[in-house]
């Protein structure tokens, strides 16, 4: 028979894990010698070794902190519980963190307190496993990861791809990484050769083997370490020494897990309720299951027969022999049988120690509709929500909704329980809730709620014009119950039309939307969304001169900080959907930051990519392209982190503007593809509208007509679409199609009230229509206005246009004025495409100009390293700065030692002078503890 894998996997030597060990050997040193931070995911299928290589690595990190937590299967809907078994042996060190940090970690374990947001944990874990490295080189050991609840893996995740320079070891074991994990650095224990098998197995034996049935069992086994030992432990010893062999009809799992299922199937009944509840309570606390034990009358001398046949073995903690042996245990017990152990537990469970896991072994004990049983799920929803564990109180909230007895009370309940979902990104099972509601059950009211979530996760889904029909029915529903829901209905879904653009279905474009949003009831004190529903109103139907002043005051509410967090979800809205319309840099500009900080502080990961996108742009029509570059970076790691899907606005607009055109080409394309994809007629304007942009900047005018030709096949009152008609007057201009630059004039004077921006661009469009003093005239109107902005492209773009129309007027002199303005504007904010274009007209003037812009002195920075160089010259601190961009403060210090040798400076002071521009992201107010709220 085969003795103790423990022994030999656990304490010999590994055999055919040459390689491996190798690996492992290098990521210690890694960590402990050059003090660096690594990452590893062991990844393989069940029982190839992976928890022996773990245990390998502990022993072999001396001198390092080695902490460790295992995933376990049941446990995966109690939020947190994972990271709390990490993180519990260094909690006492939680006074080193920032407050906000400190406080988030502690409102994870002790429940108290508002919702952190996710974020805010993972920086405080980060923190806290940075603190620790300080001392000692710490080693974080994470076994059985697809099985660790969903928080502690978001978490877990976060903090492994924001490590750097903490001396600090993460390694995580899995069977098959996942997207959270696909990125990072991966060793795949694979099964071992036939000969390592041989030997694993021979090691393995303390009696004899026949020689055919070794070779079975080898072949079986397939070189999976486990199924070696396995195998042979259901095998008579007749059998193991005669020669008969073993069925091959099963992978090496299933066969494993079916030996497990004999041994347990082998034992005596009150042994396998022992180990059933074991299996059902997965915190290996041993004195609760004893105590749950004894009320089935299980005797203590049952442990024996369980250590015996090498299942588990009950110490100061219940430890099974393998993560499938507690599967196996629990899935072969009868319905009712798991009932029973469920039951015990709850019954062992002190409501006052642990409330929440009380609920929910009472919730699997439960036999059908139990209104005690539903209501003790519903308050441990809400304690998980105060922790921020969301999923947790989504998986709380589903199984109260169907142990919910009254009709009227689980339809509120799966109204509940779908909102929470819907946050999660859990669209589907939301579907299901919303579709277990009784319509009877609820009133209007509550129908017209289920219309409004319908909506949102059409809109999450899809981004179409769907989303738009769902709320304009729910908007009537609202209408005679609740005028202040139906005006905010109707908000989103003129929201929604205007994202659906021009690929709205039939009765939700934006023109409809308008109409019916106009019948809404009024409002006795107009609130910020209300002011900004009925400018918007004011402006489809009667155009922005009529429009301004109302909405102004819209904006202005917007921009009081103290109610932004009730208004968040219309901040896009706000910012992009009537600021730009009535051409207020200004108010973009200050709307932009306070929608970012808004997001940050609230928690809404799901807004701040739109948030992102909104501030990214904003800059770049500044001419702040690195800065714009930096936020580009940021928005892509935030939407991987929310698992979410983002049309890439900034990021081809900005390929756009730096005159990249293989990059434009392949970012509008795809953008085409997935907008049309999923109804977001939006994003297909903007990209052709970016796409003019570029084709104008090198010089391809029949291109860049084209291309904003397409991008006005919309509606004219798409913020897209006027900026597509100045793009499409001026490559009209050049190709001499004058009926077209008239046509793009007479619709931009419609959509331009007295904004600078503009007056300005206009002037520049009727410029294009001029002749003679006409036309400087209305140059020279043009560069002033636009000059009195902060939209630089748009005013080097004025100088440039004036130069090239002076030049073709003979006037060579005031020309190379001009276009050397626009040529050192170009330049200096890294527009290349358009700064060629200047340097031709220069030469053509005959002006003498270099053949390549200028190169900084000093290596390149990275896109990491400039976003950290910025906000430390816009006067962060390091904590902050970490705070910014989820980083530790060790790797931002890291980072900054490299950025001052590559600038050739000594101090932060010193970067305003090499690193010029405006602030990346300016604060809105003062932190409360030195630290910028971030979630």
């Amino acid at each position: 028979m085969p003795r103790s894998l423990t022994a030999q996997q656990f304490g010999g030597p590994l055999i055919g894990r040459t390689a491996e060990l190798a690996a492992l050997s290098e990521f210690v040193s890694s960590v402990q010698v050059e003090q660096t931070s690594r990452v590893l995911v062991v990844h393989g299928e069940p029982g190839v070794g992976k928890t022996a290589l773990l245990e390998h690595l502990a022993r072999s990190a001396t001198g390092s902190r080695v902490i460790r937590c295992v995933g376990v299967q049941s446990e995966m809907e109690l939020a947190f519980s994972g990271l709390h078994y990490l993180c519990a042996p260094l909690l006492d060190h939680l006074g080193n963190l920032p407050p906000s940090q400190r406080d988030s970690l502690r409102a994870v374990f002790d429940g108290r307190g508002c919702a952190p947001d996710p974020m805010m944990i993972g920086m405080a874990v980060l923190g806290l496993l940075a603190h620790i490295a300080e001392r000692q080189s710490l080693i974080c050991l994470v076994d059985d990861h697809q099985w660790l609840d969903s928080e502690s893996a978001r978490i877990l995740g976060f903090v492994a791809r924001r490590l750097g320079a903490e001396s600090v070891g993460l390694v995580f074991a899995t069977r098959l990484p996942g997207a959270d994990l696909s990125a990072l650095p991966h060793l795949e224990v694979g099964n071992l050769s036939p000969s390592d098998a041989g030997a694993v197995l021979d090691s393995m034996l303390t009696g004899p083997l026949d020689r055919e049935v070794r070779t079975q069992v080898i072949a079986e086994a397939r070189g999976n370490p486990l199924a070696l030992l396995e195998l042979p432990r259901g095998m008579s010893a007749a059998e193991m020494a005669g020669g008969f062999g073993v069925p091959s009809s099963s992978t090496p799992t299933g066969r494993v897990e079916e030996s497990f299922r004999r041994r347990i199937d082998a034992l005596p009944d009150d042994a396998r309720m022992l180990i059933l509840l074991a299996a059902a309570d997965p915190t290996g606390n041993s004195a609760l299951v004893w105590k749950a034990a004894a009320k089935l009358r299980i005797g203590v001398e049952m442990a024996a027969a369980l250590s015996d046949a090498g299942i588990a073995e009950f110490g100061t903690r219940v430890s099974f022999r393998h993560p499938l042996s507690r599967s196996v245990a629990y899935q072969a017990a009868s319905p009712a049988n798991r009932r029973s152990a469920h039951e015990a537990l709850a019954e062992s469970t002190e409501e006052h120690v642990d409330p929440d896991r009380r609920a929910w072994h009472r919730a699997q004990a439960a036999i059908g509709p139990d209104e005690e049983v539903a209501s003790a799920l519903v308050r441990s929803a809400e304690r998980a929500g105060r922790r921020g564990g969301l999923a947790a109180a989504a998986a709380f909230q589903r199984r109260a909704v169907i142990l919910t007895p009254n009709s009227a009370r689980r339809a509120e309940r799966a109204l509940n329980a779908a909102e929470v979902h819907i946050r999660i990104g859990a669209v589907d099972l939301a579907r299901d809730l919303l579709e277990m509601i009784d319509p009877v059950a609820v009133g209007g009211r509550r129908r017209a709620d289920i219309d409004v979530l319908h909506a949102q996760i059409a809109f999450i889904t899809e981004r179409g014009g769907q989303a738009a029909l769902l709320l304009l029915g729910a908007a009537r529903k609202l209408r005679p119950v609740d005028a202040a829901l139906c005006r905010t209905a109707y908000l989103d879904a003129l929201s929604a039309a205007i994202f659906a653009g021009r690929l709205s279905v039939d009765g939700s474009c934006l023109r409809h939307v308008v109409r019916e949003a106009a019948s809404a009831p009024p409002s006795p004190a107009p609130c910020a969304p209300d002011l900004l529903l009925d400018g918007l109103i004011v402006y489809f139907e009667h155009g922005c001169s009529c429009a301004q002043n109302a909405l102004r005051e819209a904006l202005t509410r917007f921009e009081d900080v103290s109610s932004m967090r009730e208004n968040l979800r219309w901040f896009w809205l706000a910012s992009v959907g009537a600021a730009l319309r009535i051409w207020s840099y200004q108010r973009w500009d200050t709307l932009s930051v306070i929608h970012v900080s808004a997001a940050r502080e609230i928690g809404a990961l799901s807004e701040l990519p739109l948030a992102l996108t909104s501030r990214a742009c904003a800059l770049l029509f500044a001419g702040e392209l690195a800065s714009a570059a930096s936020l580009v970076d940021e928005i892509e790691t935030i939407t991987a982190e929310i698992g979410g899907r983002a049309t890439p606005y900034a990021s081809f607009i900005l390929a756009a503007f730096r005159g990249d055109e293989p990059t434009t080409t392949r970012l509008t394309r795809a953008a085409i593809e997935e907008a049309t994809r999923h109804g977001e007629g939006t994003g297909v304007t903007f990209a052709h509208w970016a796409s003019a942009v570029l084709y104008n900047s090198v010089g391809r005018y029949d291109m860049a007509f084209s291309a904003a030709q397409q991008a006005c096949r919309t509606a004219g009152e798409q913020i897209e679409t006027i900026w597509a008609f100045s793009e499409m007057a001026e490559a009209a201009s050049r190709l001499g199609d004058r009926s077209s630059v008239m046509w793009c004039y007479q619709r931009l004077a419609e959509l331009t009230g007295d904004e600078d921006w503009g007056a300005g661009i206009l002037a520049r469009v009727h410029a294009l229509l001029s002749a003679g003093d006409e036309a400087a005239s209305s140059y020279e109107k043009s560069t002033a206005l636009l000059g009195r902005t902060h939209v630089h492209v748009e005013t080097a773009r004025a100088h440039l246009l004036y130069g090239e129309w002076l030049r073709r007027e003979g006037r060579k002199s005031e020309a190379k004025e001009r276009l050397r303005e626009a040529y050192s504007l170009f330049n200096e904010m890294g527009l290349i495409g358009f700064a060629t274009r200047a340097r031709g007209e220069l030469k053509a003037a005959g002006a003498k100009v270099n053949s390549r812009p200028k190169m900084a002195p000093h290596e390149p920075l990275t896109a990491q390293e400039a976003r950290i160089a910025r906000l430390a010259r816009d006067g962060l601190t390091n904590p902050e700065i970490g705070m910014r961009l989820f980083l530790s403060t060790h790797t931002v210090q890291y980072h900054l030692r490299k950025v001052f040798a590559k600038l050739g400076v000594t101090s932060r002071s010193q970067l305003d002078r090499v690193l010029p521009g405006s602030p990346l992201l300016p604060r809105v107010s003062p932190p409360n503890d030195g630290a910028p709220t971030m979630n």
